[in-house]
């Protein structure tokens, strides 16, 4: 059996952190969160990840700092944010962004498509 994909969620708003919790989980994968930039460099600093899934716009800092740390650690990234606009193009470049609100169906998809994980 085949250990599941460790995803680190980092998303400041505790509903939205909750449920997409509880979805990532119920679709098989291990979920380690955050609520901000320190803490997310922290879990990152103490274990290893196949995902990072943030919120581009946190308490501390930007999405995009966690971005750019996991991807030097081969940590594959993605990026969802109701505040995309407020990014540089490069940053937008850089990491795929899905818009907030995301749908269930489509954060599963596209989670899976970068785990390798194929639809039902």
């Amino acid at each position: 059996m085949h250990k599941p994909a460790h995803i680190l969620l980092v998303e400041d708003d505790e509903q939205v952190r909750v449920l997409v919790e509880d979805v990532l989980r119920d679709a098989g994968y291990q979920v380690s969160a955050a609520t901000d930039v320190a803490t997310a460099l922290t879990l990152l600093e103490r274990d290893t990840y196949d995902l990072l899934l943030t919120d581009g716009r946190l308490p501390d800092g930007s999405g995009f700092t966690i971005a750019r740390i996991a991807a030097e650690r081969d940590i594959k990234v993605l990026v969802y944010t109701g505040y995309g606009m407020e990014f540089s193009d490069e940053e937008r470049a850089r990491y795929p962004v899905l818009a907030k609100p995301v749908r269930v169906s489509e954060l599963l998809l596209v989670v899976g498509h970068f785990l390798g994980k194929k639809p039902y």
